[in-house]
């Protein structure tokens, strides 16, 4: 009764849109395939993958940027986004609202408060954690079985990627200038298609500065350039006969499911210039 009284209260206010309010379903629909509206832009480009048509009912807003997607354009366009306001979420009366662990308290209240169920995912730190979310994803949509697809592309992308047995050694230098742990997706990836970490064997740990001076000091084979820093475009790297730059598109090193495959067939041509 909240939650018709707000929504209610809400459209007579006109801050949901000119859309009409999806209609009402049945309980034995909302435990098959429930709605969902995702917050989450790691979250998005799994759910657009496990869930049915008319089923994820909108994406969050960094989904349509294209500097912060995890998702190709022509698939982020087709679904709404909402900027993650509770007015938004609530009036398209999802079943289930998936959030970041870093959702706002009081966003998360309000949620709470309106009867809504909220299921919260952190950052994977490994392959095998974004393999867990993927499934936990499909089977909150009820699509365990697409799951499992997404999993199985996602290895067969990590063993072509690895079947240059030859490591290398390479160094990410990400936005900031900092570098990867080794408790961090991108390294786990890194690792698990042949290369070898310049900074873990330097005994540098999660956000340590990797300064010019070092590189130029002390040059890995390859310098994955994720930055656009001065120092990361300083034209001094094109003069190191020993190391070779690679550029990683920052969309690459955060999000797990269908961003692993793209990630492992970047590093894996980065593999094959090293080869050639």
């Amino acid at each position: 009764m909240r939650w018709a009284g707000a929504l209610a209260l809400l459209l007579a206010g006109g801050c949901g849109g000119g859309d009409p309010a999806p209609p009402a379903r049945s309980s034995s629909a909302v435990q098959a395939a429930p709605t969902i509206v995702s917050l989450n832009p790691c979250t998005d480009a799994i759910l657009a993958r496990v869930t049915g048509p008319g089923q994820l009912l909108a994406i969050s807003h960094y989904s349509k940027d294209p500097r912060s997607t995890s998702m190709p354009a022509a698939e982020a366009a087709r679904y709404r986004a909402t900027g993650g306001t509770v007015e938004e979420v609530l009036a398209l009366r999802p079943d289930v609202v998936v959030a970041s662990t870093f959702l706002a308290p009081a966003t998360r209240a309000a949620l709470d408060d309106l009867g809504l169920r909220v299921v919260t995912f952190g950052a994977a730190s490994s392959i095998a954690e974004s393999e867990a979310q993927i499934r936990e994803l499909a089977a909150l949509a009820g699509h365990e079985g697409q799951g499992e697809q997404m999993i199985a592309a996602i290895r067969q992308a990590l063993a072509k990627a690895r079947a240059n047995p030859a490591q290398v050694e390479a160094a990410l230098w990400q936005p900031g200038g900092i570098v990867p742990g080794k408790a961090s997706l991108i390294s786990d990836l890194l690792r698990s298609t042949g290369f070898v970490s310049y900074s873990a064997r330097r005994g540098m740990a999660q956000g340590d500065y990797l300064s010019l001076e070092q590189v130029v000091a002390d040059p890995p084979e390859i310098l994955l350039v994720a930055g656009s820093e001065e120092g990361q475009r300083h034209p001094v790297l094109g003069d190191l006969p020993a190391m070779r730059r690679e550029p990683l598109d920052t969309r690459l090193l955060y999000c797990g499911g269908p961003t692993i495959i793209r990630t492992a067939e970047r590093l894996a041509e980065i593999r094959r210039g090293t080869a050639g």
